[in-house]
């Protein structure tokens, strides 16, 4: 067992290194593309496919690996059968598809947003609500193509890095390990004050954290669950916050917001999540 513990923690080096470097790269490639297109980004970035050409690559290069790994994102998946599971991940895969982990990950992402706008509205007596007929873009459009977009991530994120690196460590570990590369990959963001960036990080290890454990409890549409969050996160910010115009104030708050968030979902999880 020992033995083959080992070479599954060697095995995911390979396929963690690929899969970050394309991902930055596809990422910084489509932004760049994006700029000769009509495509606005209130709509979509095109920079949220480069996860998913990242696990495209990783299949093409890893195919059994990508195809363990990648188990239950949109179908079902016995996590005992898995061999990165190292007698942790049984106890979750008897849990059963987990229903109400998914409806607390989809309701913790607007209670996060309202958190985080309630406590700017009593900070600076601005709401800050932006109307969805006052966007430049009809609102069904940018909702499915943001869905789209999210999920273009998280197929990458959550749904195939996690799992790699839930081989060699426990849960919260790694979900803090992928919210640090989420974090890292939106480059832009550290052209902003450090201030701005250092709280952004903050959010995104936060909110890596409270999907990671979710995702630890659930065997079956592990993409839809993130990829709803990740949406429902997204419109939020568009509607009430500004924080993508380097205000520091919102991004803090919201920052914040997640922390609080993350700081429950551990609270709440099972204690093995502590373990490695």
């Amino acid at each position: 067992m020992l033995r083959t513990e080992r070479g599954t923690a060697r095995g995911i080096a390979a396929p963690t290194g690929v899969f970050v470097a394309v991902a930055f790269v596809a990422a910084g490639l489509l932004g760049v593309a994006q700029a000769g297109t009509p495509i606005p980004p209130e709509v979509i970035q095109l920079t949220q496919f480069g996860p998913a050409l990242a696990v495209a690559v990783v299949a093409l290069l890893w195919p059994r690996t990508a195809r363990e790994t990648l188990a239950g994102a949109v179908g079902w998946v016995d996590r005992t059968a898995l061999s990165g599971a190292q007698g942790t991940s049984g106890a979750a895969g008897r849990a059963g598809w987990g229903a109400a982990t998914g409806v607390a990950l989809l309701v913790t992402a607007p209670l996060i947003i309202a958190a985080a706008v309630g406590a700017h509205g009593l900070l600076t007596g601005d709401p800050r609500f932006t109307a969805p007929g006052a966007l430049n873009n009809p609102f069904a459009l940018i909702v499915v193509a943001q869905l789209v977009g999210a999920c273009a991530e998280e197929i990458g994120w959550r749904c195939l890095l996690q799992p790699l690196l839930r081989r060699r460590t426990g849960p919260l570990t790694a979900s803090v390990v992928v919210g640090l590369l989420w974090g890292a990959w939106h480059v832009p963001v550290f052209g902003q004050a450090p201030a701005y960036a250092a709280a952004f990080l903050v959010a995104t290890v936060a909110m890596s954290v409270v999907m990671g454990l979710a995702v630890e409890r659930v065997r079956a549409h592990r993409l839809l669950l993130t990829g709803g969050f990740h949406t429902l996160i997204n419109l939020g910010l568009l509607l009430f916050m500004d924080e993508e115009a380097g205000a520091v104030t919102p991004i803090m708050l919201f920052a914040a917001s997640c922390l609080l968030a993350a700081v429950l979902w551990v609270w709440r999880a099972p204690a093995r999540i502590h373990v490695r």
